[in-house]
């Protein structure tokens, strides 16, 4: 049997920095339909600077449940892990313990997102200075985050159940 690990080590929500949710969606090989992912990461841009961030929000992270650079976990089928999606009016809202954080989805991943009943969830420890609010991130550069070994190696996955209201 094994014993649950809690994170050690504090911090402030301060130091998390600005936290951004951008999402996408795209047909897997082998699958049937459009999967939706939901990235989170962090502008780097917190308190004491993009180190210091980093390990502040893997703490939140591991507090949250979360494994940073685990296997994919199964929110559904994980009652440990506080990470909710609420998909309502167009919009996704991810709330944890010190981050909450809206994703005006596009209607392409409000219908993969609503088809699947989850979102694939990646948290990244590893800050992204040059997506900011307001600037476009084009696939390519989306593409060079989100698939950078370093950046999935550090990050928490997880499939995030899709809940609405009514």
């Amino acid at each position: 049997m094994t014993t649950p690990q809690t994170s050690t080590g504090t911090f402030t929500p301060a130091q998390l920095g600005t936290q951004i949710l951008i999402g996408w969606s795209s047909r897997q090989p082998d699958a049937d339909q459009d999967t939706a992912y939901l990235l989170s990461y962090s502008l780097g841009d917190g308190q004491d600077g993009p180190e210091a961030g980093r390990e502040a929000l893997r703490i939140a992270l591991e507090r949250a449940g979360l494994q940073v650079g685990g296997p994919i976990q199964d929110a559904a089928e994980a009652p440990g892990i506080q990470a909710k999606l609420l998909v309502q009016a167009g919009q996704a809202v991810l709330t944890m313990p010190h981050l909450k954080a809206q994703y005006p989805a596009p209607p392409e991943w409000l219908a993969a997102a609503l088809a699947q009943g989850q979102v694939y969830g990646m948290f990244a420890t590893a800050p992204w200075p040059e997506a900011v609010p307001g600037r476009p991130v084009s696939e390519d550069q989306l593409r060079a985050f989100a698939a950078n070994e370093e950046v999935v190696r550090t990050a928490a996955h997880c499939l995030l159940p899709v809940r609405s209201l009514g």
